[in-house]
């Protein structure tokens, strides 16, 4: 039996290739399970659900305007969701709140995969120190202490925009070093 999560991504697949018959299906799939998850943030954070609808809009934009960006050899949901609460947390700071909202809100039960095996804490550490010390800052700074990027660009004297190019090229440049080990 096929999975929500397979029919999505096959769908998402699909749609990147030019499919528009299979991008409509898609958010129309998607569009119900975006709606209750933005929902259930909103009601977690005592916030009243009339914004839901706009979260989802923004959530949907999103996925059309950085489509480009999902890695059709991974699964669609956990892309999404992790797109779906990134746009619920920016709603509710627009309000005025700084709140935690745990991806589990969208997730609903989708079943996850295996757990693959990752490296040893030492080895990843090791992977750290090899980046240039700029990008190690940044990455320490918002993955490792949950810093935003205004306040780490604040911290280290930098723009924001720069901030962001020392996450993405320090993200890229660990990744790949993962991948060859």
């Amino acid at each position: 039996m096929r999975g929500r999560d397979d029919e999505w991504t096959d769908l998402m697949r699909s749609a990147n290739a030019g499919d528009g018959v299979a991008y409509r299906r898609l958010l129309m799939a998607v569009a119900p399970v975006l709606r209750a998850g933005a929902r259930r943030g909103l009601v977690r954070a005592g916030q009243p659900v009339d914004q839901a609808e706009d979260i989802v809009q923004d959530i949907l934009l999103a996925v059309h305007l950085k489509r480009h960006t999902w890695d059709p050899s991974a699964p669609f949901a956990p892309w999404l969701f992790a797109i779906a609460r990134n746009k619920l947390i920016d709603a509710l700071r627009r309000r005025g709140r700084r709140v935690f909202v745990n991806i589990d809100d969208f997730a609903e039960t989708i079943p996850s995969e295996q757990a693959q095996e990752t490296l040893p804490a030492g080895e990843v550490t090791r992977h750290l120190e090899a980046l240039p010390q700029r990008q190690r800052e940044v990455l320490q700074s918002i993955a490792v202490d949950s810093v935003s990027i205004k306040d780490t660009a604040r911290k280290l004297s930098m723009s924001e925009g720069a901030v962001r190019v020392a996450l993405h090229r320090g993200l890229s440049a660990l990744a790949a070093k993962m991948r060859s080990v």
